[in-house]
C-alpha cells in the first residue's frame, strides 16, 4: 500500500488533545493546522470527526469548522462528569465505519488516552493502519507501541510552544518577578519537546537493516527500511534528527560510511545495504583483538566473553557492536573469529566462551 492509496478517517478525542496541548505548551489556543498538514502528506482525509462537549470549547468550534471537521456533541448533562461518553461514542463510530467503508485504509486517532488501546488493536486486526496523534507530556506509554505510527503533536512542523516565543528578560527581572513554580513549568515544556539522541540513530538504522538483510527475500529498499523502523518505534520521525525526509537521512548515513546506497526498482526509493567493512569496523575488530591479547597475557589468563565488552569500553567508552549491524556481542565476536583475528571455544565448566589470541 502506497501513501497515494491511503484513505484516512480522522477521529479526535478533542478534550484530551486541547487540554493536553494547553497545559504542556503553555498556549491558550489549539492549532489544528499542523495535524492537517501532517495527514495531507500521508494520504487523503475522507472523514473528519471531533468529539467533545462543545459548550466547553466555544472558541475552537469555528477553527475546526474551517477545517471541515464534523463536530460530534457529547453533552455533560445535569452537572455530571461523563468522562467515558465521548470515548465510547468515538470507538463505536470507528468500528462501525471500518465495516461500512471498506475503502478506508487508515484510521487516525487523536488522543493520548490508553483507553483507546483496545480500539487500536481491533482496527489493526481488521487490517487497517492506525496512526495516533497525542501530546507527548500527557500520552500514556501504552498507546504509541500499539499503533503503526504515532505523531507527537509537539514535534509536528508548525508547532511552537508559547513559552519559547516569550521575549527574554534580564536575569535581574527574572529574579524579581519569577514565581517558584515557573522554572518547573519551563522544565516540563523542555522535557516534553526533547528530541531523540542523535548518537543512537546510526545504531537503530544499521541494526534494523542487518535484520532485514538476514530475513528479506530480496533487496532492502529505503521504503521497507522506513516501514520496519516505524514498526519497531511508531514515534520515529527523521525530522526529529534534523532531516527533511528519510531519503536525506539515508544519504547522510551513506556519506558517513554506515550504509551503502544503490539505485532501486523505483525512482527515489534506493536499495540500502551494509558495507562489507563499515566505517570504524576494522578499528573495532582491532580493539577486540588487542583487548584479548592484553588480558590473555595477564595473570588471569584468556578472557571469557562475559565482561569482555566492559574491558573494551575502558579503552573506547562509546564502543557498540550494534553500530556495525551486529545484533549482539557474541555475533560480533564470531565475526572476528571468522576473520581470523581471535580463537573462540566454549568452556562448559564456566558455561561461557573463552577467547584467545590467534596462534601462528
Amino acid at each position: 500500500m502506497t501513501t497515494d492509496d491511503e484513505r484516512i478517517a480522522l477521529f479526535l478525542d478533542y478534550e484530551n488533545l486541547a487540554i493536553g496541548a494547553r497545559e504542556a505548551l503553555g498556549r491558550g489556543d489549539f492549532d489544528f493546522r499542523p495535524i492537517a498538514d501532517a495527514l495531507a502528506e500521508r494520504g487523503r482525509v475522507v472523514v473528519r470527526r471531533a468529539y467533545a462537549d462543545w459548550s466547553n470549547f466555544e472558541a475552537d468550534r469555528r477553527m475546526l469548522t474551517r477545517h471541515q471537521i464534523e463536530l460530534i456533541e457529547i453533552p455533560q448533562r445535569m452537572g455530571l462528569v461523563r468522562k467515558n461518553a465521548a470515548d465510547i461514542k468515538m470507538a463505536v463510530d470507528a468500528v462501525e465505519l471500518c465495516f461500512e467503508r471498506d475503502y478506508i485504509t487508515t484510521f487516525v486517532l487523536g488522543t493520548g488516552d490508553s483507553d483507546f488501546t483496545p480500539l487500536v488493536h481491533k482496527l489493526r486486526e481488521l487490517n487497517r493502519r492506525v496512526i495516533g496523534v497525542g501530546i507527548e507530556a500527557s500520552t500514556s506509554a501504552l498507546l504509541p507501541p500499539a499503533c503503526d505510527e504515532f505523531l507527537f503533536y509537539e514535534r509536528l512542523e508548525g508547532v511552537e510552544p508559547a513559552a519559547r516565543r516569550r521575549p527574554a528578560r534580564s536575569s535581574r527581572a527574572r529574579g524579581a518577578t519569577a514565581q517558584p513554580s515557573e522554572p518547573q513549568a519551563a522544565d516540563v515544556v523542555e522535557h516534553a519537546a526533547a528530541r531523540p539522541d542523535e548518537a543512537n540513530l546510526g545504531v537503530v538504522v544499521t541494526q534494523t537493516l542487518s535484520g532485514l538483510e538476514r530475513n528479506a527475500n530480496g533487496p532492502v529498499l529505503g521504503s521497507l527500511l522506513k516501514r520496519t523502523m516505524l514498526r519497531k518505534d511508531p514515534t520515529f520521525n527523521e525530522a526529529d534528527y534534523g532531516f527533511r525526509g528519510f531519503g536525506e537521512l539515508l544519504h547522510h548515513l551513506a556519506e558517513t560510511g554506515l550504509i551503502e546506497l544503490a539505485e532501486g526498482s523505483a525512482k527515489g526509493d534506493p536499495q540500502v545495504t551494509l558495507p562489507l567493512h563499515g566505517k570504524g569496523e576494522d578499528a573495532a575488530f582491532a580493539l577486540l583483538r588487542d583487548t584479548v591479547e592484553r588480558l590473555a597475557s595477564s595473570r588471569s589468563g584468556p578472557p571469557h566473553l562475559s565482561g569482555l565488552k566492559t574491558q573494551m569500553r575502558k579503552t573506547q567508552p562509546d564502543f557498540s557492536e550494534k553500530l556495525f549491524g551486529y545484533g549482539g556481542f557474541l555475533q560480533f565476536a564470531r565475526a572476528a573469529r571468522s576473520r581470523g583475528l581471535i580463537e573462540m571455544e566454549f568452556d562448559e565448566q564456566a558455561d561461557d566462551y573463552v577467547l584467545r589470541p590467534v596462534t601462528s
